[in-house]
């Protein structure tokens, strides 16, 4: 969409940013600028209730309600989003020792969304990451269709109900209410919209050869400070918008063939926004990818994270004409990228063979064919058989950054092109002198979105916190900073006790845990960290019920281990149903423990 603009905006249709009216535009038949923005508001009233309405599930309690299909990766996001309060107190690092105690966790390595977690802090002290975390859920969904709504309205100069549609689309089409069970880092895309704007306003200054420098610099620096902000909430979505973007500007270029000059004012422009994302970048991305607790590869393998070709003409399990028999097309159920339907399929290539002279629709639409060949991944996938058919995407997959994607979320990126190539259909529909392009193109378009029209996150009750965390019972043992293993340990697949730490705000540290870190062989990537001698015993308990012949070996382990993690103190939780299996283990273990509240804990003494 970089050089767009001038293809779906021109003067006779909409205001440049800085005007106030003139000769080329009137604002005879225009409503008043009151009622304009009224207006506006009532559709973001409606995408505020939509996307309330599909996390209704977690607001009875959100403490003791959870995503039904991705409990795990939700309790990953409250830690971050707990451990994000430390900002406020001014720890700013970028590499914590909350979570795999005593190593620690490269947080720009993970999935993290400090930016959100960051702002949103004073809600998470007051009322619990479980509360933001839901809130995010749905302010994403929200906030993604209202920055795409103005861009397209505002900015892009379509028609307020062309713009509805296509910001609708972007924010809850199939792959973004999938992502939304958990995946906080690649439906926080409300950042996008406005990078795009300052693209376009680049274009459109380099088009009309009178801007002053100072439109240049402004717009580049304004662009290089949001793409810094982007890298803070999620990098993988910034990656795929630029790849996206890559693709749509190359060929829309050569397309409309625009002068050099054009393209050498332009790429001015962009400079200035890459100067200054690297002078912000600079320290966080060595510290990402050169810094303590680093990896320098992706912990995923590109072979399993693949779309499945199938995919792409099935609806999403969470749309209403979905099932639950699609699920097995793809890797769980946060990864419905590419359930885009038989009819919105057929619909787009209809649209990109109809608009095939138009410049921006060529360019959307090869842009969006691209991302979904890419999403193929390294060998094309049909209905869970593996083909001998190679992927584009094998040519990509070594190189650095790419390796650490997931190929099946390529898609996503093709979410925004197929909604401006819907925009633009419309929009050439309404100008349209035949009666059938007029009512036909609008019937159409209802047709392919109204089978994906999204259904409710399916949501589940889930335990309380227990007291001895929740109300900071735990400090009778510890203190703030100190190590506490919870028992069992956090693991990748059980990281239940991380919402122990998640209810004190991160004020103690966990050994283990759910998160990516170089443990795997010579420094490779890997989820969680091989786990020590005591860990492993405990978690063959909580696993089989089978308490072992606890030996003095088995306490010399335990006080290595324990030692070696630097713990305060050791707390057994009574949920567990091995809980009494748990409790004679420790207590060969390490004596008898310390009742308090409902927990056993065992204070330091080895």
């Amino acid at each position: 969409m970089t050089s767009t603009a001038p293809a779906l905006t021109t003067p006779e249709n909409a205001v440049l940013p800085g005007q106030r009216g003139g000769s080329d535009v009137s604002a005879a038949g225009r409503p008043p600028l009151r009622r304009r923005w009224t207006r506006d508001g009532l559709v973001c009233l409606g995408f505020l209730a939509l996307a309330g309405w599909l996390t209704l599930g977690l607001w009875p309690d959100p403490e003791t309600r959870t995503l039904a299909l991705n409990p795990p990766d939700q309790i990953l996001y409250e830690w971050f989003l707990a451990h994000d309060t430390m900002l406020w107190s001014g720890d700013f690092s970028l590499v914590t020792d909350r979570l795999n105690a005593p190593h620690g966790v490269n947080l720009l390595a993970n999935t993290t969304v400090i930016l959100l977690g960051g702002l949103l802090a004073p809600v998470t002290s007051a009322y619990g990451a479980a509360t933001t975390f839901a809130l995010l859920v749905a302010l994403n969904l929200a906030g993604t269709a209202i920055a795409w709504y103005f861009l397209l309205h505002r900015t892009l100069g379509a028609s307020r109900i062309a713009a509805m549609v296509g910001a609708a689309f972007c924010g809850f089409a199939p792959g973004m209410v999938s992502q939304s069970n958990s995946h906080l880092h690649m439906t926080a895309q409300w950042l996008i919209p406005p990078m795009l704007w300052c693209v376009v306003e680049l274009a459109r200054a380099a088009r009309s050869g009178t801007a002053r420098p100072r439109r240049f610099i402004g717009f580049g620096v304004l662009f290089g400070v949001l793409v810094s902000l982007q890298v803070f909430i999620g990098e993988e979505t910034l990656f795929l918008t630029a790849l996206g973007l890559a693709i749509v500007t190359v060929v829309y270029v050569a397309f409309t063939r625009p002068p050099r000059v054009v393209l050498t004012r332009f790429a001015a422009g962009l400079s200035v926004a890459v100067a200054i994302a690297v002078a912000l970048l600079a320290y966080p991305l060595w510290v990402q990818f050169k810094g303590p607790q680093a990896v320098a590869d992706g912990v995923f393998s590109p072979y399993t994270f693949s779309a499945d070709l199938a995919a792409f003409t099935t609806f999403s399990p969470l749309t209403l004409a979905g099932d639950d028999t699609a699920a097995k097309l793809t890797t769980g159920p946060a990864e419905y990228n590419t359930f885009l339907g038989w009819p919105l399929v057929l619909l787009s290539l209809g649209l990109l063979v109809w608009l095939r002279r138009d410049a921006l629709a060529a360019a959307c639409g090869t842009g969006a064919l691209a991302m979904s060949v890419l999403a193929l991944g390294p060998q094309v996938m049909l209905h869970g058989e593996r083909t001998p058919v190679p992927g584009p995407y094998r040519l990509l997959m070594h190189l650095p950054v790419v390796d650490g994607a997931l190929p099946m979320r390529f898609a996503l990126a093709a979410i925004p092109l197929l909604a401006v190539l819907m925009v633009l259909a419309l929009r050439q529909a309404g100008q349209s002198t035949l009666r059938g392009v007029r009512l036909g193109v609008p019937a159409l378009v209802g047709v392919a979105l109204l089978p994906l029209f999204p259904t409710p996150l399916p949501t589940t009750d889930r335990p309380a916190v227990p007291t001895f965390f929740a109300d900071g019972l735990w400090r009778q043992c510890a203190t703030d900073g100190d190590v506490i293993v919870t028992v069992p340990l956090p693991t990748p697949e059980q990281p239940l006790p991380m919402r122990y730490a998640t209810a004190a705000l991160t004020a103690f540290a966990l050994p283990e845990g759910f998160f990516i870190g170089p443990h795997g062989p010579n420094g490779k990537a890997t989820m969680g960290i091989p786990r020590r001698t005591t860990s492993w015993v405990l978690s063959e308990v909580a696993r089989t019920g089978v308490v072992p012949a606890i030996n003095d070996d088995h306490r010399l382990d335990a006080r290595k281990d324990l030692t070696a993690w630097n713990a305060a103190c050791v707390v057994l939780t009574p949920e567990h149903p091995r809980h009494a299996e748990l409790q004679r283990t420790l207590e060969a273990l390490l004596g008898p423990g310390t009742p308090s509240a409902e927990v056993l804990y065992w204070p330091r003494t080895w």
